[in-house]
């Protein structure tokens, strides 16, 4: 088969298409055949091994010192269909449309990969195509679970700093089905988009002095980390709340500790596990047309390492699709 192989770690040239064995299921595993997948943030950090200090040396001794070793083959999230099933599997049927996450152990920027059956995976709705399917695992759980941290209740306000991207674009959709107001702070490009998406107020931040808003905010979800921590929690409400969305390890930690120690403010860092059930959650609330899944652009396979160079932008509007196989009508 197929696959983009993670040869070294560095720039996105160290991404190469190459032909690859076949993997095999496991009894407790499926083997799925790839339609589309994503590429995240997430998964250029890794490329390059952009890793927060307090846990670099832990990953690389796992990933491998040198370069890349247990893990060869990035991308987390695919949508596809289903062409083998271990015998300890009882959920799926070979032919099933699914989507799903395969975690850290990767490997979706391939022609087929095995899932296994405690990963979470479900059937794909009629009305998304693979492409939309693909894209709702890696934003729509960490979106989900701050929301749910952070209770966001009809009537609070909420910020966003960073709504433009994967996660941001859900976390948007969320509050709003939830009755809240909610400003969202990205760049110019991305200011329609997030208005299209019911944002209320949106702020450019190259234009806009974010440290002006002391205050205003019951819920900040910053998933970007480069506003200070002081001014963020300036700008909370009285038991207000602090997300952060792509913390470190240690920092968060004493950031918690010092708000809880000196102020009446809350920070909240630690991030999703992510469930069947919350797959099935996000894929009812999606396919009733709730929550719009925002597409920017679509790659091909072989130019994944064009799609990582894309998002080191900073101008990925939503997620950035690749296409593995060409859906035929049968298969929408």
């Amino acid at each position: 088969m197929k696959a983009i192989i993670w040869t070294e770690y560095g720039p996105p040239d160290v991404l190469i298409l190459r032909e690859v064995e076949k993997p095999t299921p496991k009894d407790n595993e499926v083997l799925v055949k790839v339609y589309a997948t994503s590429v995240s943030s997430g998964d250029c950090e890794l490329r390059r091994f952009h890793i927060t200090p307090s846990v670099w040396l832990w990953l690389r001794l796992y990933i491998g010192l040198m370069k890349p070793k247990r893990i060869t083959i990035l991308g987390q999230e695919l949508a596809g269909v289903v062409e083998k099933v271990g015998k300890d599997v009882t959920r799926f049927r070979e032919g099933d449309k699914v989507f799903g996450i395969t975690g850290f152990k990767m490997s979706t920027y391939a022609e087929f990969v095995c899932i296994s059956k405690n990963e979470p995976l479900v059937i794909k709705p009629n009305n998304l195509t693979f492409e939309e399917a693909a894209v709702i695992s890696v934003g729509g759980f960490e979106a989900l679970h701050f929301h749910q941290k952070a209770n966001i209740q009809k009537g609070q306000n909420i910020l966003i700093n960073g709504a433009g991207g994967s996660i941001g674009t859900m976390a948007l959709q969320l509050a709003k089905m939830s009755g809240a107001t909610v400003t969202c702070v990205d760049s110019s490009v991305k200011m329609d988009m997030l208005r299209n998406l019911g944002a209320d107020v949106v702020v450019d931040y190259t234009k806009d002095d974010l440290s002006k808003m002391e205050g205003t905010y019951d819920v900040v979800f910053d998933l970007v980390g480069k506003i200070s921590f002081s001014c963020t929690m300036r700008s909370l409400k009285k038991n207000g709340k602090l997300i952060l969305g792509n913390p470190g390890f240690i920092l968060p930690k004493l950031f918690g500790l010092w708000a809880a120690i000196s102020s009446d403010r809350k920070v909240i860092s630690n991030q999703a596990a992510g469930t069947n059930d919350d797959l099935e959650h996000l894929k009812d609330i999606i396919a009733s047309g709730k929550i719009k899944v925002v597409i920017d652009r679509s790659f091909p396979l072989e130019m994944t390492a064009d799609a990582h160079r894309y998002i080191e932008k900073g101008l990925k509007k939503g997620n950035v699709v690749i296409t593995v196989a060409h859906e035929g009508p049968e298969q929408h």
